[in-house]
């Protein structure tokens, strides 16, 4: 009887986390449990108590018949079996953790864990949509820019397919209070840059951060009266300032800026390449993501 009431207590427990999630601004965490998911998660768990987000922490189980160099194995279920119990095992103990790290006297966030089989960007789309999750944090390998996340470039198809805000942590990123972002534009879809600014400024509202609007440019500077205008007029944030670099390449001027520009977190809207340039190319969003040493957060374009 005692387990019945355990067990009911612990379901209606979960529907309440649940049903807090639905209702306040939500960080979605995926992870592999390798040192630099842990560190983003770090990251963005110090994010979440600053902007007040309940957070929900995730892992893809990708069984080896799902990968190509096992060909046709199959795969028994007593090991998938074993693969979800040793993932809710991990995510249990990372939500222990945080749970028993200093509390905070404003908002300590809600945490719910959530696991299943398939790839990381399906459950990570799935899951989005669930529960309408405000921004995605992944972490990144240093040097390389690849996502710790299991096998494969996921960062790069993250930042491709991605339906919502994404934020990507280097290892060596501080987890120091976040007081300027900038966001670089080129002036080209000005709409859409807009509505991004106008999601940035929920997150640098309750952090009083500065947004830097950066144009990097090499010919003639275009468009930026109109733009900060628009702003000015409709974003309602006083902390939003405008400035230009000029550089050959973008990815130069990006890379000054985050050097010399003593800003905390930059930001981009991804532009998608069509099918057979992707082959070939990568984007300005997918560059600066290779070798970054400060947090970088990409918005996906609109389709």
């Amino acid at each position: 009887m005692i387990n019945t009431l355990n067990n009911d207590y612990s379901h209606c427990f979960k529907g309440w986390l649940e049903a807090v999630l639905y209702t306040m601004k939500k960080f979605l965490f995926p992870t592999d449990f390798s040192a630099n998911a842990r560190h983003a998660l770090h990251y963005g768990y110090n994010l979440a108590k600053q902007v007040k987000a309940n957070i929900l922490i995730c892992n893809a189980i990708i069984e080896p018949a799902e990968v190509p160099q096992y060909g046709l194995m199959s795969w028994p279920i007593e090991e998938s079996n074993q693969l979800l119990a040793d993932s809710t095992n991990e995510l249990n103990l990372l939500k222990h953790h945080l749970e028993h790290t200093q509390e905070t006297i404003n908002f300590n966030p809600s945490i719910i864990c959530e696991n299943q089989a398939g790839t990381v960007m399906d459950m990570v789309n799935h899951l989005g949509h669930t529960y309408d999750i405000n921004l995605v944090v992944i972490g990144t390998h240093g040097g390389s820019g690849l996502s710790t996340l299991l096998l494969g470039d996921h960062s790069r198809q993250m930042i491709d397919e991605i339906t919502r805000p994404l934020l990507l942590v280097p290892p060596d990123a501080p987890i120091v209070p976040i007081k300027k972002i900038a966001f670089a534009t080129d002036f080209q879809n000005t709409a859409q840059d807009l509505e991004c600014i106008y999601q940035l400024i929920t997150l640098a509202r309750p952090l009083n951060a500065e947004i830097l609007v950066t144009n990097i440019f090499d010919d003639e500077e275009h468009g930026a009266e109109w733009f900060m205008n628009e702003l000015a007029n409709k974003a309602n944030y006083p902390l939003i300032y405008y400035r230009v670099i000029k550089a050959r390449q973008p990815v130069a001027g990006l890379d000054w800026l985050c050097e010399h520009g003593d800003i905390d977190m930059l930001a981009m809207v991804h532009r998608n390449h069509n099918f057979i340039d992707s082959l070939f190319h990568r984007s300005n969003t997918q560059k600066m993501a290779n070798h970054i040493s400060i947090p970088l957060l990409v918005f996906p374009a609109n389709p």
